[in-house]
């Protein structure tokens, strides 16, 4: 068996009412950025957050009778179980997710929240499906798998359908990959209605699991790194969603983790949207390879939004220092009366505004008549770092930047390079 247009059409009739239908928007700003014409499929903005509950759905609604009294199986570390959750809650089915034993607390207070019973089982989402399979066939419960499922595809399709609906002038749809339910889902909805569209995948570059199955190789992540886009990052893909895949998805892009980050924090600064890793790697790959994408008329698939505060301030200020916008300075200063506030007094004359300041008179590696002070900076552009830097060590104050940036590549050709540039030890 496999999934057909008329599957997908039958699956959108079912979720009217069910499920938000998010919307299709053109973002003018993102265009701009990206030589392109931008369309945003919102499915950060459904419920629970991800695109999920759409195929849970179908998989859940189209149970027996004695199925649904005997309960429904799922493993997920998040956007998967919530969906499920969710629907099981609201169809009055018995769910039990199982998570793996490191899962967030967030994610295990916010799926135990929509009913389900979560079991904390396994060092990872492989142990952790072996585990919810074997309680399934112990039990006699239905295994909701997240993405290969002929159901689940045809509901995660209903993606494709609503977007090449709103928006039926596009050259290209981008997609992002992990299992592939979605991916394939959403191309057999859009080729059905535009057979000449371009659909492109994109996968976490430390998970590629579906593009290196499409070539033949093994698929497997490059060991068991973290990655900003956990929601994609899948060690194996799906059997059902593979061929579905290799038939109508022209190519497969890889994002690393710099690019997936940079996407996350331009969805939040320029379009006002707040995104997870996976749900931001179709913008990354476009910002990543604008010449393929320039002048085209683009969908962008926002997968999902469930992405932690705390890692989210993370991200927006790795940002602000990849772009010189928040930097640190180490400052040689006399040990005397007057010397910070001089030095901080020049910062402030050249438009840099001091976010922290670290005094350390005992530990460097300096005369015991100068001490060297780290100034955290929030600044315009690397181009006023160089205002800054410039403005003290003409005032008789050696400065340096501290960290790996792009901005130690930079040519201070007017200023006191042996004072300024000099590599920090892990020490320092």
């Amino acid at each position: 068996m496999t999934v057909t247009i008329e599957d997908i059409r039958a699956a959108a009739e079912l979720l009217e009412g069910k499920i938000v239908r998010t919307p299709s928007v053109r973002s003018g700003a993102l265009s701009d950025l990206c030589g392109a014409n931008i369309v945003l499929k919102l499915e950060n903005l459904q419920r629970t957050g991800s695109f999920k509950p759409r195929g849970a759905f179908i998989k859940l609604s189209g149970l027996t009778d004695q199925e649904k009294t005997s309960g429904v199986v799922a493993a997920s570390a998040g956007n998967h179980a919530q969906g499920v959750a969710y629907h099981a809650r609201n169809l009055k089915i018995p769910a039990t997710i199982f998570m793996p034993e490191g899962t967030p607390f967030t994610k295990v207070g916010c799926t135990e929240a929509l009913g389900a019973k979560v079991v904390l089982c396994g060092a990872g989402l492989t142990e952790t499906r072996v585990a919810a399979i074997r309680q399934c066939e112990e039990q006699g419960q239905v295994f909701v798998h997240p993405y290969d499922d002929e159901k689940i595809i045809a509901g995660q399709g209903t993606v494709g359908l609503e977007l090449l609906s709103d928006a039926p002038d596009l050259d290209v749809m981008v997609v992002p990959v992990g299992g592939g339910g979605l991916l394939a889902g959403s191309a057999v909805a859009a080729k059905a209605l535009k057979p000449d569209l371009e659909i492109i995948g994109v996968e976490a570059e430390l998970y590629p699991s579906m593009s290196q199955a499409l070539a033949g190789g093994p698929p497997a992540a490059k060991g068991n790194k973290a990655t900003l886009a956990e929601g994609i990052a899948v060690k194996e893909p799906g059997v059902l969603t593979k061929p579905l895949i290799a038939e109508l998805v022209s190519d497969i892009l890889l994002v690393g983790e710099a690019a997936l980050e940079s996407a996350v924090q331009t969805y939040l600064e320029v379009q006002r949207l707040v995104t997870e890793g996976a749900g931001a790697a179709s913008l990354a790959a476009v910002m990543e390879n604008k010449d393929r994408f320039k002048g085209k008329t683009v969908g962008l698939v926002v997968s999902g939004g469930n992405i932690d505060s705390r890692l989210l301030s993370s991200v927006l200020m790795r940002g602000l220092v990849r772009e010189g916008r928040m930097v640190r300075l180490r400052i040689e200063i006399s040990d005397t009366p007057g010397s910070l506030s001089r030095a901080s007094g020049l910062i402030g004359d050249s438009g840099g505004n001091i976010v922290e300041v670290f005094h350390q008179r005992l530990f460097y590696d300096i005369p015991v008549k100068q001490t060297e002070i780290d100034v955290v900076i929030e600044t315009i552009d690397s181009s006023h770092v160089d205002d800054i830097i410039k403005a003290l060590v003409n005032a008789g104050f050696p400065t340096r930047l501290l960290g790996a940036t792009s901005l130690e590549s930079r040519a201070y050709t007017n200023l006191q390079k042996e004072s300024l540039m000099r590599p920090i030890s892990q020490s320092d």
